[in-house]
């Protein structure tokens, strides 16, 4: 396991990034009043609450609101792994069962770990589900272009909720401001409180730099094909359309027909996509054979349920989402 530190509505109703946007800055304002309280001790405390993140992306932010109150929080799943299909060993579930919080994505993410997250609920563990307080939608309701390749095949459920909230920097701000709430009453002690709004109002800056990044691609080059439903809450928040998905419905786990990776190859022609985004926690032969079907496209790999390695440029969140921008606006704007 590592380590890791329908009436007349206004704007914030229409625009759910508006209405977090200003919610962040009212965290930010907050946040350099109260910064003060927020210090950090000579170190973590080793005797304080263990506490637990499944995915990467949530061992960073919890680690970096937890880390302002000198508490330390370990990452269940190592970089590079897809959270679709982890599973824990015994030792990991015993972890699970004995931390203190347990921060956990949700929404049918981390498929498998299911069974775990089932035995710590049972034992008593304090399970938070980030996911459902981040104001989810439904798989394939952020752009129903991504669907057009399935051909209405029943076979491919894209019922549920979308798990991939942390696409969305501003959801990953208000986050922040939820694990912070969540630590402190673990630990009986607000400054949590205070320091996850101040991870909340930096996760505000990088949104506001992802979007910067992102205006260099012309708007009719905003078209997104991926490896898997994922991007929906990306789209959304950034202004993208996604054309297709390699494979069916939001997991990894999933498979695709070539019936399927045909419809998909011409959809991609018509709609003049120039690259497909594959995903280097789950690069699959299926996007190698739709670049060569389609022909003249490139295949550009993006973290997305996971960190990067050391040197990457992805190895904290707002270094992922960053990192993650540069390679699309570099892809689309050609």
């Amino acid at each position: 396991m590592a380590t890791n530190a329908g009436h007349d509505r206004g704007p914030e109703d229409r625009c759910p990034h508006v209405r977090r946007a200003a919610r962040a800055a009212a965290i930010a304002a907050v946040a350099v009043v109260a910064l003060a309280g927020c210090g950090t001790p000579d170190g973590p405390d080793a005797d304080g609450p263990s506490v637990v993140a499944t995915t990467t992306v949530l061992g960073d932010i919890a680690g970096r609101v937890a880390g302002c109150g000198g508490l330390e929080v370990e990452t269940l799943m190592p970089v590079g792994a897809d959270p679709h299909d982890y599973s824990a060993s015994s030792a990991e579930v015993q972890d699970l069962v004995k931390a203190d919080l347990v921060i956990v994505n949700g929404l049918g993410l981390e498929e498998g770990l299911a069974s775990a997250l089932d035995s710590a609920r049972e034992d008593g563990a304090n399970v938070f589900e980030v996911g459902p307080q981040l104001e989810p939608g439904e798989m394939g309701s952020h752009d129903e272009a991504s669907d057009e390749h399935a051909d209405g095949d029943e076979e491919h459920d894209h019922s549920g909720l979308d798990p991939h909230v942390w696409l969305d920097v501003s959801r990953m701000a208000d986050a922040a401001a939820l694990i912070g709430s969540q630590l402190a009453e673990v630990t009986d002690d607000d400054a949590f409180v205070t320091c996850g709004e101040q991870v909340a109002a930096e996760l505000m800056d990088t949104d506001a730099e992802v979007r910067e990044i992102l205006d260099a691609v012309p708007a009719d080059s905003r078209v997104l094909v991926t490896d898997h439903d994922a991007f929906g809450y990306f789209s959304e928040a950034y202004d993208f359309e996604v054309a297709g998905v390699v494979i069916p419905g939001g997991s990894t786990l999933a498979e695709l027909s070539s019936e399927e990776l045909a419809a998909l190859a011409d959809v991609i022609r018509e709609a003049g996509v120039h690259a497909i985004f594959a995903n280097t926690a789950h690069r699959t032969d299926l996007i190698e054979a739709l670049s060569a079907e389609v022909g003249d496209v490139s295949v550009v790999e993006l973290y997305v349920g996971s960190l990067g390695v050391e040197g990457s440029g992805a190895e904290d969140y707002a270094g992922m989402m960053l990192t993650d921008a540069r390679l699309i606006a570099q892809a689309l704007s050609r």
